[in-house]
């Protein structure tokens, strides 16, 4: 199913939807990022997605991951909470979802890359390299905010 990603954009569709999701930015001991070309708006991402009924948002995060991606992860702490009522998402089926993700740092544990029918392509990636990328600006900041060890409570927003 396809999708368009509505950023601060007045034109954007109105929401009719709100789906918890997780996402993670896993960092492995080289310092690189796990990325999903994502199928759905061919944009790089974050692996992640929604919650399922009965499953901890940690466990949603470390599911998603390995289904996305191949590789076993291990949650170190939340990065982020991002709820933008100004971030929507179209989907070809008439939903309109607006955006409620918590995002975790998280290191990788085992696992090999491997694509899914979510990501065409799987990659870890230098953060020097991401300029390289076609990502989402939404998603740049949760990507910006999981890489700053600096940072001493999680976004929310």
């Amino acid at each position: 199913m396809g999708r368009i990603d509505y950023f601060e954009n007045p034109r954007a569709p109105k929401a009719n939807s709100v789906v918890p999701s997780a996402s993670a930015v896993v960092v492995d001991d080289a310092g690189r990022l796990l990325m999903i070309h994502k199928t759905d708006n061919n944009l790089w991402a974050l692996p992640g997605g929604g919650h399922d009924i009965g499953e901890s948002i940690t466990d949603t995060a470390i599911r998603e991951v390995r289904e996305e991606t191949g590789i076993e992860i291990e949650i170190e702490h939340i990065t982020g909470v991002y709820t933008n009522p100004q971030h929507v998402m179209a989907y070809d089926d008439g939903e309109v979802r607006q955006q409620f993700t918590i995002c975790f740092r998280a290191r990788p544990t085992g696992g090999a890359l491997r694509n899914s029918e979510e990501s065409k392509e799987v990659r870890w990636v230098s953060p020097a390299d991401l300029p390289n990328l076609d990502v989402h600006p939404s998603m740049q900041l949760r990507i910006d905010h999981g890489l700053d060890q600096g940072r001493t409570s999680p976004y929310v927003g």
